[in-house]
C-alpha cells in the first residue's frame, strides 16, 4: 500500500472514529438522559416517518410512541418503580422494542430473555433478575407452561398477543391505558450508571449470565451502528436477527430508530425470503451475524439478490471463506465488521472493510483503547505469566486472549453480572502487566498483525457458538447428568464443514442399555434447540486431570470421524427429527460433501 493510499485510510479512519467519539461524548454516570429520552427525541423530531415495518403494517414515531407510553402508564397503574425489573420473553413484534422503552419511561428495567428457553433455563433467568413481572408473547405459550407455580412465586404474568392459561390478558389491560406520556418524574432518581436492561449471556456456570446494562452502555450501543454506518432518516434498516439479542435489538433498532429512520422488523430469518424483503422493502442497510451471511451465499441465485439497494451491513462473526464469496456474489458497498460483547468493555470496529478482520488500531491510537491480547495456555485455559508473575503481551501474528483495561471511562467499565458475584469475578484478571491493574477477560482467542488489524480466532474453553447462539459446555452436561443412566458426560464443540461455529459432541459414559430415545426427549425438554448435542461419543471412561477436569483437547481433535474415533458414535439425524442414530461411514461422508446440512 503506497503512501497516498495510507494516507487515505488514516483521514477515512479518524473520520469514522471522530464521529463516533461525538455521539458517545456525553454518556457520563452523572447524565440525566436515558434510554427512553433518545427514542422520544426521535419522535419528536419526525412524529409522521416511518418508524418500524412489520409484516405489512407500518407503525409512525407517533403511534410508536403512543404504544410505549401505555407499556409505561401499564407498569405505573401496576404499582412498578424506579430499579423495578420486568422479564420480557417475546418472538420479534414491534411490541417488544415498545415494551422496553415504555418500561423504561417508567424507570423499570427489562430483562430480555432468549425466546428458545423453557423450564430450569427460563425459570432462572427470570429469577436472577428479580423480575416482579413476566410478559410473555402468546406464541411462547407452550415455554411458559414449563414453568412451574413455585417458579413464578410473586411474579405476575401477562400474555400480549392472545390469551394464554396462567396469564392476564395484557392486550386489553393496555387498550385501557391512556397513550400520553408519563412525566420524568417516575425515572427522575436514575442517570447514566443506572441499571436500564438486562441481557444475557452464556458463560461457564451452566445457566445465562445476566449482565449489568446501564443507561449510558445500552445508549451507547444503540448509537455505535448508527455512527459507525453515518445512518440517516432516509436509511431503511432491515433487522432478521432476534430483538434478544444484542446484534439486533440493541445495534439493530438504533441504527435505524435513533437517527429518525425505518426499521424493517421480521419476525425471524428466513434466507428464502431475504431478498424479496430487501429489495421490496428498499433496505439501505442490514444486521448480520456470520451463520445469516454462510445461509446466504449457500442459497441458488435469486433474481432480487443484486437489485438492491443496500449500501452497507453491519454485524460480526463473518468468516473469511464467507467474506470473499458472498461481498462480491451480492455486492455489498461496505461491510462493517465488529467484535464485542453484550457485558465486556472491549469493542473493535473494522471501519475499513478489511477482509477478515474485526478491527484495526493503529500503533498511534492505541494509548486512546483499552485493548490487549495476552499470550495464552490453551492446555490450562489460562494468561501465562513470567517470572515476574505478570501476563506477557503477545507477538504480531501470535494468538492469545483479547483483555480490557477496566477504567472510569463509559467505554471501559464493567458493570459485571446480577447474581452471583463469583460469575462477575471470573471475568476480571488482576495484576496483568503492573501489579494491581484490572482487565476484563474476553474469553476469546484473538490475534493481531503488524498493521493493527485484530482477528477473531476462537473461543476460550467452556462456550462455543454454534446456530449463532453461545453454548456453555456445562449446561449442557447438567441436562445430561440428569438423566438416569448417565455417568458422565464430557461436552464440547466440534468443527463441521458448511457450518459456522462448533457442533456439540458429548463424551458420554453410561450405563449399558441406555434408552438413547428416552434420552434424547429428555435432552429436548431442557435444552435450547441450539444446545442439543449433535454427536455423542459413546465411551467406557472418560479421560479426566490430576484436578478432576475433563481433557478436551484429544477429544476436539479426534472429532467425529468415524475412521478415527474406535468408540460408537450417535448422530442426531436431521432427516430422522433429530433421532440419535448410528453415525456410520456413510453418514460421515453425506456430511462431509454437504449432502446432509445441519
Amino acid at each position: 500500500m503506497g503512501f497516498i493510499s495510507n494516507f487515505r485510510r488514516e483521514i477515512a479512519l479518524l473520520s469514522d472514529l471522530t464521529r463516533v467519539k461525538k455521539l458517545v461524548a456525553d454518556l457520563t454516570p452523572e447524565a440525566t438522559f436515558l434510554i427512553p429520552d433518545a427514542f422520544e427525541q426521535a419522535c419528536d423530531r419526525n412524529p409522521e416517518q416511518a418508524a418500524i415495518v412489520f409484516e405489512g403494517t407500518t407503525w409512525t414515531y407517533a403511534q410508536f410512541d403512543a404504544l410505549a407510553n401505555r407499556y409505561a402508564n401499564w407498569a405505573i397503574g401496576r404499582g412498578l418503580k424506579a430499579g423495578d425489573a420486568v422479564a420480557l420473553f417475546m418472538t420479534n413484534r414491534p411490541d417488544y422494542i415498545a415494551c422496553w422503552v415504555g418500561l423504561g419511561k417508567a424507570g423499570v428495567a427489562t430483562a430480555l430473555i432468549n425466546s428458545n428457553l423453557q423450564g430450569p433455563g427460563l425459570a432462572h433467568c427470570i429469577s436472577v433478575a428479580g423480575a416482579k413481572a413476566l410478559i410473555f408473547s402468546s406464541d411462547l405459550a407452550g415455554q411458559f407452561a414449563t414453568l412451574t407455580p413455585q417458579q413464578l412465586d410473586g411474579v405476575e404474568a401477562w400474555s400480549q398477543g392472545g390469551p394464554a392459561h396462567g396469564a392476564q390478558d395484557l392486550d386489553t389491560a393496555l387498550a385501557a391505558e391512556s397513550d400520553r406520556r408519563p412525566g420524568r418524574e417516575h425515572r427522575a432518581s436514575q442517570n447514566g450508571s443506572s441499571i436500564g436492561m438486562y441481557v444475557y449471556t452464556s458463560g461457564t456456570t451452566g445457566l445465562p449470565k445476566a449482565a449489568r446494562m446501564t443507561h449510558n452502555r445500552v445508549l451507547g450501543m444503540l448509537r455505535a451502528f448508527h455512527g459507525g454506518l453515518n445512518t440517516k432518516a432516509s436509511d431503511r434498516v432491515y433487522v432478521a436477527l432476534p430483538l434478544y439479542h444484542g446484534t439486533g435489538g440493541l445495534c439493530g433498532v438504533g441504527c435505524a430508530m435513533i437517527p429518525g429512520g425505518t426499521l424493517i422488523l421480521r419476525r425471524k430469518f428466513s434466507a428464502t425470503a431475504f431478498w424479496d424483503d430487501v429489495a421490496d422493502q428498499r433496505a439501505t442497510v442490514f444486521a448480520y451475524i456470520g451463520e445469516l451471511c454462510r445461509y446466504l451465499v449457500n442459497q441458488p441465485p435469486h433474481p432480487k439478490e443484486r437489485a438492491h439497494q443496500l449500501r452497507g451491513i453491519f454485524g460480526n462473526g463473518l468468516r473469511p471463506e464467507v467474506w470473499e464469496r458472498f461481498q462480491p456474489r451480492f455486492g455489498i458497498p461496505k461491510i462493517l465488521e465488529f467484535y464485542g460483547s453484550t457485558e465486556g468493555n472491549v469493542s473493535l470496529f473494522n471501519f475499513e472493510g478489511r477482509m477478515g478482520a474485526v478491527g484495526r488500531i493503529p500503533r498511534y491510537l492505541e494509548k486512546s483503547f483499552n485493548v490487549k491480547i495476552v499470550k495464552f495456555d490453551i492446555e490450562n485455559e489460562v494468561p501465562v505469566r513470567g517470572p515476574d508473575g505478570l501476563c506477557i503481551e503477545a507477538a504480531p501474528g501470535e494468538t492469545g486472549e483479547a483483555v480490557g483495561a477496566i477504567g472510569d471511562d463509559p467505554r471501559f467499565r464493567f458493570e459485571g453480572y446480577t447474581g452471583d458475584k463469583a460469575q462477575t469475578d471470573k471475568k476480571i484478571l488482576r495484576d496483568v502487566f503492573q501489579k494491581g491493574d484490572v482487565y476484563f477477560r474476553t474469553g476469546d482467542l484473538l490475534k493481531k498483525d503488524v498493521e493493527g488489524y485484530f482477528y477473531f480466532v476462537d473461543r476460550i474453553g467452556d462456550t462455543y457458538r454454534w446456530k449463532s447462539e453461545n453454548v456453555s459446555t456445562n449446561e449442557v452436561a447438567e441436562a445430561f447428568a440428569t438423566f438416569e443412566g448417565v455417568k458422565e458426560a464430557n461436552v464440547y464443540g466440534v468443527e463441521v464443514p458448511n457450518a459456522d461455529g462448533r457442533a456439540g459432541m458429548v463424551g458420554l459414559v453410561a450405563d449399558p442399555g441406555l434408552d438413547f430415545e428416552a434420552l434424547n426427549r429428555h435432552v429436548c425438554a431442557n435444552l435450547p434447540s441450539y444446545a442439543r448435542p449433535i454427536f455423542l461419543r459413546l465411551m467406557p471412561e472418560s479421560d479426566i486431570t490430576g484436578t478432576f477436569k475433563y481433557r478436551k483437547v484429544d477429544l476436539v481433535r479426534a472429532g467425529f470421524d468415524p475412521s478415527v474415533v474406535s468408540e460408537p458414535i450417535l448422530f442426531a439425524h436431521p432427516g430422522e427429527g433429530g433421532r440419535y442414530v448410528p453415525y456410520t461411514p456413510d453418514l460421515h461422508a453425506r456430511l462431509m460433501s454437504g449432502e446432509i446440512r445441519l
